[in-house]
């Protein structure tokens, strides 16, 4: 496997040259390798819509420019209809508040809005995972936020289960077959 060097704070990692993930993401693969489990899907949509929704804020707002606004937006929404998935592999369970979680959503990010601008994955010439994709956030917020929505929604799916459940074994209830319907 080709692999291309990532600079940053800590110094060179190794990442696979055709990675949309970058140097914070392959060092927290390696070590958090804990229990082979990832996050469920509706995790990874939350957090590309926080990031679809961030960068749409931040051009409004005048702090990105409209060309790396739209990038990072276009980038955000293949993210959440899932063209990055096989990327966001990370063991579900890590250190601190989900850090790793959030910057490998940034760093693929990050990566694709720089193809989109005719750069290259890891160079971040024109889109930075910090400077631009995670601009005005904190892990402290978009982890919980994005749990939050993933909660709401895989409990909104729960109920749907519960109430058709309910309602094969009680055929005489019309209000529960309504409900199942829907």
């Amino acid at each position: 496997m080709k692999h291309r060097i990532e600079k940053d704070s800590l110094g060179e990692v190794k990442v696979p040259v055709d990675a949309y993930s970058g140097s914070f993401t392959a060092r927290a693969a390696a070590n958090f390798a804990l229990s082979g489990f990832t996050v469920p899907r509706e995790f990874i949509v939350a957090i590309g819509e926080i990031k679809y929704a961030a960068a749409e804020l931040n051009m409004k707002l005048g702090q990105l420019s409209r060309e790396v606004g739209r990038a990072t937006m276009n980038a955000a929404q293949e993210f959440i209809k899932g063209k990055f998935d096989n990327e966001y592999t990370l063991d579900y369970f890590q250190a601190g508040a989900g850090t790793p979680f959030h910057m490998n959503a940034n760093e693929i990010i990050a990566n694709r809005a720089n193809e989109i601008l005719g750069g290259k994955k890891g160079e971040y010439e024109f889109v930075h995972p910090n400077n631009h994709v995670n601009m005005g956030q904190s892990s402290n917020d978009v982890i919980p936020t994005a749990i939050k929505i993933t909660t709401i929604r895989l409990l909104e799916h729960l109920y749907r289960e519960i109430v058709c459940a309910y309602a094969r074994k009680n055929t005489q209830k019309p209000s529960a077959q309504r409900l199942c319907t829907l």
